[in-house]
């Protein structure tokens, strides 16, 4: 099928300039001024809205098997979607985990006949994400699995960290993890100052930087590739930065809602604020925005956590951690960063896109280019539009960002040349 893009805007050396392209059984042919739609099955009119690459998200939580009450993978893929992004990498917090081979192929088979986006799965790095017998390397690698974690469950004993490393290290795969010690949460679920506000327990950040800590010092140790999920503390900044300079092969993600909130932002007893790292304070926010800018923090990944209304309509307390992210990460940081004047557009695409299938590996993501698959994001980047939880096609409503007012809204986003979502 011969489907074509007219009127469209892209980024060409960071500027905006019109182009049509050309898409032919899935993969784009042509990138021109203009592109003859004679022959053409299907013409898409851009109406004069960016075309982007589709967005790159290394971090989401789709819950099946075993939580569908919180999302499936389809409604989690639409939800992707329905935010510009094209590939995402699914997290391995599911029953039964994908610490097996059987077990992963049965995942990877269900991303691939229920996903409407290009879904990549992660193996945990031990037995059921939790203990210390570590799963098969090699045969998760052979299996399919895109890299290893363990998710929410930081690994807590060095030797079992260690040993890891060193098994990854040997395939060429990566260590991708939550970076907690458990002993040093105290069981708190905010940062200091809201904790404090609020009467409840203050998780310290020194729960994340000893274990990030601990883990580049590994990671030198043994050569793997190591990533550090959501980055939360500007104590884990200068880790990750020092580690850096040391040459060692650490990468870092931060989250949409880190950037864009700190613990300020929680004014009562809300839980759709409460996520595992806590928002901190806004030293830390800037210093997150800092570290993306010079390059210490690599991407942005939208740790999208969907939980049911009524797991989330308890106190910050008693409710689980995580907010969703997927439907509104590219329309709050392009409204509340680019529009101001802190991030350029090319800055952003490159966090969201370039910068994800770059450290990851992604040979056939992360570019609109010709002989690559037509993956692509149009959004409209002129008009406002409300952030309303009734537009959500994810399962989980539990974001703090419904009822803003935001530029990006996604009007299509296509999957090997498929429309997978249309803006009505």
């Amino acid at each position: 099928m011969k489907r074509v893009i007219v009127n469209g805007r892209l980024l060409e050396n960071g500027k905006l300039v019109s182009r049509d392209i050309l898409i032919d059984d899935g993969t784009v042919i042509a990138i021109e001024p203009k592109v003859n739609t004679e022959d053409a099955d299907d013409v898409v009119d851009a109406k004069g809205n960016f075309v982007s690459p589709g967005l790159i998200d290394v971090h989401v939580h789709y819950r099946q098997p075993g939580q569908e009450e919180k999302e499936t993978i389809k409604t989690g893929s639409l939800a992707a979607a329905h935010g510009g992004f094209t590939t995402v990498c699914a997290m391995p917090n599911v029953t039964p985990a994908p610490d097996s081979p059987h077990n992963m192929e049965s995942l990877i088979k269900l991303n691939r006949e229920n996903g409407v986006v290009h879904i990549k799965q992660y193996a945990t790095i031990t037995t059921n994400r939790g203990g210390d017998q570590l799963v098969d390397f090699p045969a998760l690698k052979s299996a399919g699995a895109f890299a290893f974690s363990n998710d929410g469950n930081g690994i807590q004993k060095s030797s079992t960290m260690y040993e890891a490393m060193n098994q990854a290290a040997d395939l060429d795969m990566a260590i991708v993890e939550h970076v907690q010690d458990d002993d040093l949460t105290y069981h708190g679920v905010l940062n200091d100052g809201a904790a404090k506000r609020l009467n409840m327990k203050a998780m310290p950040w020194v729960s994340e930087t000893a274990q990030a800590a601990r883990d580049v010092i590994l990671a030198e140790a043994t050569g793997v590739h190591y990533h550090v999920c959501h980055v939360s503390s500007k104590h884990t900044v200068n880790v990750i930065r020092a580690a850096k300079k040391a040459g060692i092969h650490v990468t870092a993600e931060v989250t949409p809602h880190h950037l864009l909130l700190s613990d300020e932002d929680i004014k009562e007893d809300n839980s759709y604020y409460k996520m595992n790292p806590p928002l901190r304070g806004k030293d830390d926010q800037q210093a997150l925005i800092e570290g993306l800018l010079d390059g210490t923090i690599d991407m942005i990944a939208t740790d999208h956590a969907p939980h049911t209304k009524e797991e989330k309509n308890q106190s910050i307390r008693t409710a689980p951690f995580g907010i969703t992210g997927s439907e509104t990460a590219f329309s709050m940081l392009y409204t509340k960063f680019v529009k101001t004047g802190r991030f350029t557009l090319d800055q952003l695409i490159n966090w969201m896109v370039r910068k994800p299938a770059a450290v990851f590996n992604m040979s056939n993501a992360g570019s609109l280019e010709t002989g690559q698959p037509a993956d692509i994001a149009i959004f409209d980047i002129d008009e406002q539009n409300m952030i309303q939880e009734s537009d959500y096609l994810s399962k989980g409503k539990n974001s703090p960002f419904t009822g803003e007012t935001v530029y990006g809204d996604t009007v299509m986003t296509l999957v090997s040349g498929k429309i997978v979502y249309q803006r009505k």
